[in-house]
């Protein structure tokens, strides 16, 4: 994204970029078919699922003024609007936690001033949003947005990581709950004793446990074993709202022996509940809040206006990281611009707005990838059996393939294509082929089995529309009229559920496989370096990796500390952003920078990742012991700019000590310089040098770049 501070410039090229691509994101999503419907419904119950839970807590902290109804209908509202009219469409718009910090915030300060109440609460949070509206319409038009550049891979996964751990918070808080009598019930119902207690509170756990294990098992379907393909790919698709309906169904077996409401269940009134609607009609009342109290307003409007700006702009650049090789331009100054529209609509409907939220919106991303790669697979497969039953040769097998890969690809090109795999696959296979002295004869499927090959060697694409944005924005809204089946969801399975969003948002986080790697036993750290790995891993010193997780480990603790602090707690955010000067001043005093362009590469300063071509003298009894994973999208996994390293093919080589056909395929296999400071090796490796292939030694390979 280009940095600009003129006013209006940054709008404006946002707009004419996404008008170029807005046909193709409609032909782009209706082209999918049905297959749309997994990412659909898969991002639906992770959007729609939070909205309930803080729908219920906004009803519990606003004594009935706000509840389910109005944070369904906002979600709705604001991702039905986005989806047709937002700049980028792998947004998802809800609300969110600090939305709920600040209105309970809002209604403790109202509700003591006798002059507002709870009355004309709504009323003056609606001059709130109308601040609020006017502060991001300023800043979009200044293009504040361009600071984002400056928002570099340390903020962002810091960011995510502190919301996985909000999100386990309130999973592990909903847990607590349900050994505990909640408020605003009568505390003589029999279901409120001690043991019935004691007896819910043990129900919750298996639901919630039940729960989140079936679903971290379903979405691996595809790696299973057992069953037929279709299963399989079905139970990867739906597995994670079949098993929230699964597990509500299993909590009704002991409905007839326990007392009524065990286990405890959602609590929101229906839409056409009497004074439900009241919300509706606030703007009649906005002239009956005080002055001094429209102008006091903007005081929480400076705060939510910061979060917003801060949520909405690092939850879309989550959900547009480079590893995912985005194809159509970015939109941060116009969706800022949108979403302070859609703050002074909600504000004047008397519902609490929404804005980007996370994990959901790198989940979306991640879920078209997913589809992506299953169309392109499909298209590749069909392409190469036409060509074994054509006879054709591995040139024209290719050229077919070459030629059906372009068909699927997006005709605006935002971005250079990436076809790293399939050169990878063509050159690997030709080798083999040209050594067996088969070239030019037929394709042979014994040397080129294109449904094994095909998963690890196809690039990370995402399938760019705006169909399934706005299936799911429409599903949350039929949510409202189906309150009432809505209520028979245990809450139990909501907080299973919020603790799988919290383990879902942990692959692909550079911080926390960081974290993993610092408890990784030094014997053991080898492993690493036998699957997919970031680059930084091969060229950065173990002890400078330590540093800057430790660093990251403190700061993500401080975070997380303020946010236990009563109303400063919404102020997190101004934490993030200390970053930025944090990363571009102080830790390059600290940090070599060729180390901090590796661990955090920002956009203004990236560099390509050195080559490592030294390969270690090793035998194939080493090669032998690389753990074999199944298919590569069941734990995709990204990294920084999209660079990765693997040391072998990911398929099951011979036991033997013959070497296997996959290691024939990868003559040139890359091998890290550290590899034997991982494992422990005293002895530093032997590698083989560039021209003569003589054997030299390489203490320190990866040290300076």
């Amino acid at each position: 994204m280009e940095e600009t501070f003129v006013p209006f410039r940054g709008i404006r090229n946002d707009i004419q970029g996404r008008l170029l691509c807005y046909k193709q994101d409609w032909v782009g999503g209706f082209k999918a078919g049905f297959r749309i419907l997994a990412p659909t419904t898969y991002i639906f119950f992770a959007s729609a699922i939070p909205v309930i839970s803080f729908g219920e807590q906004l009803e519990r902290n606003t004594d009935g003024v706000l509840t389910t109804v109005q944070t369904l209908a906002s979600t709705a509202i604001c991702g039905i609007i986005h989806s047709i009219i937002g700049g980028q469409p792998l947004l998802i718009l809800g609300v969110a936690e600090p939305t709920v910090i600040m209105y309970t915030f809002m209604f403790s300060f109202a509700k003591q001033r006798p002059d507002v109440g709870r009355e004309l609460f709504l009323a003056w949070t609606a001059w709130v949003c109308v601040w609020t509206a006017a502060l991001l319409l300023l800043l979009s038009i200044l293009g504040a947005c361009s600071i984002i550049n400056r928002f570099t891979r340390v903020a962002g996964e810091l960011f995510g990581l502190l919301i996985a751990m909000l999100f386990m918070q309130q999973a592990i808080k909903g847990l607590v709950e349900e050994f505990r009598i909640p408020e605003r019930v009568d505390p003589g119902r029999l279901e409120f004793l001690p043991s019935w207690r004691f007896a819910n509170g043990m129900f919750a756990l298996v639901l919630s446990f039940g729960l989140l294990y079936t679903s971290l098992r379903s979405r691996k379907a595809r790696s299973w074993r057992y069953g037929s393909g279709s299963l399989r790919s079905l139970i990867a698709d739906y597995g994670v709202p079949l098993m929230v309906l699964v597990w509500s169904a299993i909590s009704y077996i002991p409905s007839h022996t326990v007392p009524e409401g065990i286990p405890r269940r959602l609590r929101s009134p229906n839409p056409w509940a009497p004074g439900a609607y009241e919300n509706w009609s606030v703007v009649k009342d906005m002239t009956k809040v005080p002055f001094l109290y429209i102008l006091g307003a903007f005081i929480p409007a400076t705060m939510i206006a910061v979060l917003y700006y801060f949520d909405h702009s690092v939850a879309s650049q989550l959900a547009q990281q480079k590893e995912f090789n985005l194809r159509k331009p970015p939109s941060f100054h116009y969706d800022l611009l949108l979403l302070a529209f859609l703050t002074l609509m909600c504000g004047l409907l008397g519902i609490p707005p929404s804005n980007g939220v996370i994990p959901q919106s790198p989940m979306h991303t991640k879920s078209l990838a997913t589809l992506k790669h299953q169309l392109l697979r499909n298209r590749l497969v069909r392409s190469a059996r036409d060509s074994f039953r054509n006879n054709l040769s591995l040139g024209q097998l290719y050229g077919n393939m070459q030629e059906a890969y372009q068909l699927m690809q997006t005709p605006l090109i935002y971005q250079e294509s990436s076809q790293r795999g399939l050169r990878e696959l063509k050159e690997s296979t030709l080798e083999l082929a040209s050594s067996m002295g088969s070239l030019d004869a037929p394709v042979d499927k014994s040397v080129f089995d294109v449904e094994k090959e095909i998963d690890d060697l196809l690039p990370v694409e995402v399938k760019e529309q705006r169909l399934s944005n706005l299936l799911q924005a429409i599903m949350v809204g039929a949510c409202v009229a189906a309150m009432p089946a809505l209520r028979t969801i245990p809450t139990s399975v909501l907080w299973g559920y919020f603790a799988y969003m919290a383990i879902e948002s942990l692959p692909g986080n550079q911080f926390w496989e960081r974290i993993l790697l610092l408890f990784t036993a030094p014997s053991r750290r080898y492993k690493v370096l036998e699957e997919y790995h970031a680059t930084f891993i091969e060229t950065v010193p173990f002890k400078t990796i330590t540093l800057f997780t430790l660093f990251q480990t403190v700061y993500l603790l401080l975070c997380f500390g303020i946010t236990w602090i009563p109303i400063a707690g919404v102020l997190f955010p101004l934490l993030i952003m200390l970053l930025v000067p944090v990363r571009q001043y102080i830790l390059p005093k600290f940090f070599k920078g060729p180390h901090l362009q590796e661990l955090d590469a920002a956009e203004y300063e990236e560099a390509p990742a050195m080559a490592y071509n030294n390969a270690v003298d090793m035998g194939v009894a080493v090669m032998e012991r690389f753990p074999q994973d199944a298919e590569v999208l069941d734990g995709m996994i990204t990294r920084s700019r999209g660079e990765v390293k693997h040391l072998c093919s990911p398929k099951v080589t011979s036991s033997s000590n013959t070497p296997s056909k996959d290691v024939l395929r990868f003559p040139e296999m890359v091998f890290s310089p550290r590899f034997g400071e991982r494992r422990g090796d005293k002895t530093p490796p032997r590698t083989r040098g560039p021209d003569n292939g003589s054997s030299t030694s390489n203490s320190g390979g990866g040290n300076n770049i």
